[in-house]
């Protein structure tokens, strides 16, 4: 009997998938074939990358996908001690983990307010936000250069917030990152019911209270997607650091591996660049592959809804 029922179940799956791909026809064939060309194009040379970190120079400029003979963890030594990847990866840490809890708590009321809230000037305000994601960041450089440093005129907090400090960075970063933030989470706020927030404000809950304790609970799968997007975005980001950090010991790691690079030009130490990039990759990696279900929850509930 169960061998008969093991036998139905697979062959109702060998037809519905054979059911599928009749409806697809030839968009699914392209849909599969775009996915593994993508694939390859991502994880290719990502693989290249972690290979190269464990190898010496000359197996790096020879044979490109050969193991190496002996591996020289090193590389990873000399990146991390003589290229201060470890305080690069520190300076990133604090500068992200900050900018990307700001974006959240700053983001989400905002969101929160602008989608559940009617007012006068509800429409311009949410349009505002979003408008920032059709601006690109390359020509905020100058005058944002100019507004950091002023910033740091200002009397008690000036010496914190100005240039070449990571409370300034963190600020930009908050500022950059609110216009999708604000825009995909409204979006999300919309879609959840509003009985259970007005059953607590009819039992005497404030409007912070069930905001905390009731409405951000309830889009826990938007907040989880949008945070592992922001720490993504603003691990990698390059420009807003470069422009307003130009102490090293205050450099984050996109900096400091733009410096091994260039220096790698002259000293052709390629094998402590490779280490380098492979410890800026492997936290995002395992960041995640760790919450890469919660993404895809968010998502598609935000989407479903």
């Amino acid at each position: 009997m169960t061998t008969t029922t093991t036998l139905t179940a697979a062959n109702s799956r060998r037809l519905a998938r054979r059911e599928r791909r009749r409806r697809l026809g030839p968009l699914g064939v392209l849909t599969h074939v775009a996915l593994l060309v993508w694939t390859v194009l991502v994880v290719v040379p990502i693989l290249w990358t972690f290979l190269a970190s464990v190898k010496s120079e000359d197996e790096i400029f020879g044979d490109a996908w050969s193991l190496p003979a002996t591996p020289h963890w090193d590389n990873f030594a000399r990146a991390w001690e003589q290229a201060h990847i470890g305080q690069y990866m520190l300076n990133s840490g604090v500068v992200v983990g900050f900018g990307t809890l700001g974006t959240m708590l700053v983001g989400s009321m905002a969101a929160y307010v602008l989608a559940r809230y009617p007012f006068r000037g509800n429409r311009a305000i949410y349009l505002l936000f979003v408008s920032g994601l059709a601006f690109p960041v390359y020509l905020a450089l100058t005058p944002l250069f100019f507004v950091v440093q002023n910033m740091g005129n200002l009397p008690l907090v000036g010496p914190f917030i100005g240039l070449n400090t990571h409370a300034g960075l963190v600020l930009v970063y908050i500022a950059y990152s609110l216009p999708f933030t604000v825009f995909f989470l409204s979006a999300f706020f919309r879609t959840l019911p509003t009985a259970v927030g007005e059953a607590a404000m009819v039992d005497g809950a404030s409007h912070t209270r069930v905001f905390f304790q009731i409405m951000l609970p309830m889009a826990r799968p938007g907040i989880v997607s949008i945070t592992i997007f922001n720490v993504l975005g603003q691990w990698n980001q390059y420009q807003l650091p470069l422009v307003l950090l130009q102490e090293r010991d205050k450099w984050v790691l996109t900096q400091g591996i733009a410096d091994i690079s260039t220096a790698a030009g002259y000293d052709q130490d390629w094998s402590a660049l490779f280490a380098a990039l492979t410890l800026a990759i492997l936290p995002m990696l395992v960041v995640y592959t760790v919450f890469q279900r919660q993404i895809q929850s968010g998502l598609t509930s935000g989407a479903l809804k």
